[in-house]
């Protein structure tokens, strides 16, 4: 959660955006305490179990059903972590949706609104719809699909080739440093759905205007008026909170 409210993924004429890692770690102390590194830490303490096991058991159940495609064990591996990504997303956008809201409310951690009565006033006033609860869903499937299907795709066939160590510490070593390796790709590879996720799911530039809707037509937003590094926004402490996870 901390490592989310670093990714430095807003505009630079948003006024809600900030300048870099160190500019947010001291705007965020300041304005909203220490307590304000850990604003919307509910939502993904409560979407933590269901999206692991979504993740794990749906990656085994498409990588079965591809076993009868006959497809190479390394475009089975790929395809079956995009699958389980695709299910992934949807299980999580809700909870995206109101930890996004809840951290990007610039109020002291004790001002804010609940998690449960955030997520009852989105669906008061924007519904369950794409607008509301399930808004921003399409950059969501595209980060965890994509993120999904490169982990799984290169850690199981970079682990198959790389010889198993007899050795415990060693052999730790191997697993860490090729999921390490598995998850900074990863997140350079989807980073620009990322982006476009806070964008549409988070304060809009000028309140009362919609400028973010849609994933591909806010990567294009962000690419014409920021350039192409804006759309790698916050990939530090994006690498530093996915990567060793």
């Amino acid at each position: 959660v901390i490592f989310f409210r670093f990714q430095i993924q807003r505009g630079k004429t948003d006024p809600t955006g900030y300048k870099s890692l160190g500019d947010c770690f001291r705007t965020i102390f300041q304005r909203e305490g220490l307590l304000g590194f850990y604003k919307g830490i509910f939502p993904p303490i409560l979407a933590e179990t269901p999206k692991r096991a979504v993740k794990f058991f749906t990656f085994e159940q498409y990588k079965k059903l591809l076993g009868y495609a006959s497809l190479p064990p390394g475009l089975a591996f790929a395809v079956a972590g995009l699958g389980s990504g695709l299910t992934e997303a949807v299980v999580v956008n809700p909870f995206e949706v109101v930890k996004v809201t809840l951290q990007t409310n610039r109020n002291a951690f004790t001002e804010q609104p609940s998690s449960f009565v955030q997520a009852r006033q989105i669906i008061k006033t924007d519904g369950l719809g794409f607008r509301g609860l399930n808004k921003g869903l399409t950059a969501t499937l595209g980060r965890h699909g994509v993120f999904n299907m490169v982990y799984f795709g290169f850690y199981f066939n970079v682990k198959n080739i790389l010889p198993v160590n007899k050795d415990p510490n060693l052999e730790f070593l191997r697993k860490f440093g090729i999921g390490l390796v598995s998850g900074t790709i990863a997140s350079i590879i989807n980073i620009p759905f990322d982006v476009a996720k806070s964008r549409i799911q988070g304060p809009q530039p000028v309140p009362g205007e919609i400028k973010y809707r849609t994933c591909f037509k806010t990567m294009a937003t962000v690419y014409k008026e920021e350039g192409f590094l804006a759309l790698y926004k916050g990939l530090v402490p994006k690498i530093m909170r996915l990567g060793p996870g």
